[in-house]
């Protein structure tokens, strides 16, 4: 009987190696994938800093006039959100005055 037992627990332990080793490697497997993967994403993230650096060098002369039309469109949008804000703050007073004015009216129609 001793020897059975041994047997069998051979066997098991057998089995569970067998069983482990394709589990580690699958494991071993994802990881190469997950390396192939991240390195392809650096080779085109490479490729595209290097595709942006070649447009900006082929038209230098366009980016300085789409700087230049950049800044002046800006300079017309603040100096239009300045006005605003003053015509804003020249309204709200009467706003307030016309409100106070018709809260009045409305107390003295409805006086008890």
């Amino acid at each position: 009987m001793p020897d059975e037992d041994r047997e069998g627990r051979d066997q098991r332990a057998a089995a569970r190696s067998e069983a482990v080793a394709p589990a580690e490697a699958e494991t071993r497997e994802a990881a190469r994938a997950e390396t192939r993967e991240a390195a392809q994403a650096e080779t085109r993230e490479a490729a595209q800093a290097e595709s942006r650096e070649e447009t900006r060098s082929e038209l230098p002369a366009d980016a300085q006039e789409s700087e230049a039309e950049r800044r002046r469109r800006r300079a017309q949008f603040l100096r239009e959100l300045n006005e605003a804000k003053a015509l804003r703050e020249r309204v709200k007073p009467r706003q307030a005055r016309a409100a106070r004015m018709r809260q009045q009216m409305r107390m003295r129609t409805f006086r008890w």
